[in-house]
This record gives structure tokens, sequence and C-alpha cells, in this order.
């Protein structure tokens, strides 16, 4: 008898804003699916105008996994994630409930679809050395960019974790991350995947994300980042991080006027969408660009769940 085929599961990607969770639960509730989440914010109880976490109505729908998971002080990392998310969707599809990956997270995606490389072993010295350089007014960003170009691309300016990484691998393989990955990666599949990426034209996509800003301040943003702090929530904690809670942040510190907190948050989104456009581009294997059309979503799925 031959090996058994893997399970399938399918990875509704796209940048923020395109839709893509709202086309996951039509493409669900269609094709007994499940959502498993693969939006890194998502997973933290009390985030949840900023991330724009389905609510109870869509949740009570069909079933949704790895939401509201962890309190904002746990770790988490794709590891992690990797571990809580493959037997998951191994157990829905053996279940009989097909399983959608949804988020914008490119590295978790990864971690389920492909698995993690090792890398080189972590380097304390340069650690420290790297963060006496950035005291003394070293900005690491503009470093990684001199130095490797494609992995600063992908790396944001205040993600402190992945630039001191990016540079500890520059170091210690000669290498940049980016390509030291795509050569060193672990052709672990256990999944047959069908990959789509939500496509918007890029003038539509900036008219959304405008408006998904307004509807975030509309609904409270500002008093659920005030209601964080009031519970004893440090402002450091990672997902204070993310794009719309850090610019809420510097208002509330006095830091920015409120008065721009919508364009900044909208010009930060903007700039998220265009890094998890290009990261969707450059790796996710082997994706199918679908509109953001239940039936277009639906069709391709089908089609692969057919062959």
């Amino acid at each position: 008898m031959g090996k058994p085929d893997p399970p399938k599961a399918v990875v509704v990607a796209g940048p923020t804003g395109s839709g893509k969770s709202a086309l996951a639960l039509a493409a669900a509730l269609k094709l007994d699916g499940a959502i498993v989440n693969a939006d890194s914010l998502a997973f933290y109880r009390g985030f949840d105008i900023g991330t724009a976490k389905p609510g109870a109505e869509e949740r009570s729908l069909v079933p949704h996994h790895l939401f509201d998971i962890l309190d904002p002080e746990d770790p988490f990392d794709a590891r992690r994630y990797m571990d809580l998310a493959r037997p998951l969707v191994k157990e829905l599809w053996e279940g009989g409930t097909l399983p959608l990956v949804v988020g914008g997270t490119g590295l978790y995606i990864r971690s389920l679809v492909q698995g993690l490389f090792e890398g080189p072993g972590a380097d304390p010295l340069y650690r420290a050395e790297l963060r006496r350089m950035e005291r003394e007014g070293t900005d690491l960003h503009r470093l990684l960019e001199s130095l490797d170009p494609e992995a600063a691309a992908e790396i944001r300016p205040r993600d402190k974790v992945r630039l001191e990484r990016a540079l500890e691998v520059l170091k210690n393989s000669g290498e940049g991350i980016t390509s030291f990955r795509r050569r060193h990666a672990l052709k672990d599949q256990p999944f047959r995947t069908l990959n789509l990426v939500v496509t918007v034209e890029k003038d539509a996509l900036d008219a959304i994300l405008r408006e998904r800003v307004r509807g975030m301040l509309r609904a409270g943003l500002v008093d659920e980042v005030r209601g964080l702090l009031s519970n004893g929530r440090s402002p450091d904690l990672k997902p204070f991080q993310a794009v719309g809670y850090r610019e809420t942040l510097e208002c509330l510190g006095g830091e920015a006027d409120f008065s721009l907190l919508e364009e900044k948050i909208y010009l930060r989104t903007r700039q998220l969408a265009k890094r998890q456009r290009s990261w969707l581009k450059k790796q996710l294997p082997d994706p199918v660009a679908v509109p953001p059309d239940p039936e277009a979503v639906v069709g391709e799925i089908k089609k692969f769940l057919a062959r």
C-alpha cells in the first residue's frame, strides 16, 4: 500500500485590510471549514479593536481557533505557533473539517507550511555589543540596510529582536538571513497547502485602510488602550508595539498630538500593507492570487480539494 495522502490546508493571506478574514469565513461556511488564526496580535486577550478580531457573531458561525489564547505578558514565537498549529490543522482535517489558516504574519504561516530553519546559534556577546551601539546612537535598522537591504525591507525599525537576529546571522554566517533561510530552510511540509493571496488594487486598498482606521477609532481604540494600561499592562509589552497601539500610546503619553492620530495610524498601516505584499510575493511558496470575491476563493479551494 502507498503512503496515505497528507492532510490538506488552505492559507488565506493578504495585506491588512484586504478582507481575508471575511473571505475565509464565507469559504468556511460553504465548505465545512474552521478558521485557524495566523495573526500574531490576535493571540492576545484584550487587544481587540486594533486587531479587527472576529466578533462573537462570526465566531458563532464556524469554529475559530488560536484567538485570545495569551495574556499580553506571555512570550510567543513562530516555534510555539508551529507546535500549536500543526497538530490542530491535522486534527481538523482528519475530523472532516477544512482548516483555513488566516492572517498576515508571514513567519507564522511559513513555520506552519514549511517548518523553521535553525540558523547559526545565538551570540550573546554580539547581542550585547549591538545594544551598546544602539545606546550610543547607532540606528540598527540603518546598519542592517547598509549590510543586508533585503532583510531590512522585511523588518520594522522598532522590531529589535528581529533586527538583532538578522545582524547576528549575518555576522556568524557571512550571509543575509533571508538568503540563508532560503538555502537552509527545512523542506518539512506535513500538509498539502493551497496558499491564497487576496489581491486588492493599491488605490482601493488605501481607501479601505483609511476607513478601517476611522472605524477603529470610532469603535473606541483609545479607550481600549487606556483600559489595558489601567489594568496594569506595561506599555513596553510586545502587543503594544503593533500599528495602531503604538501610535495611541504615543498620544496618551504626551509624545504626539491626538489630532494627528488617525493620519499616523493610516500611514503606518499603509507601510505595513506594503511590507506584507512584498513578503507574500517573495516568501510564500506557490502563491495563488485571488480577488476579494468569495466565489473566486471558494472556486480555487474546490479545485484544490478535488486534486
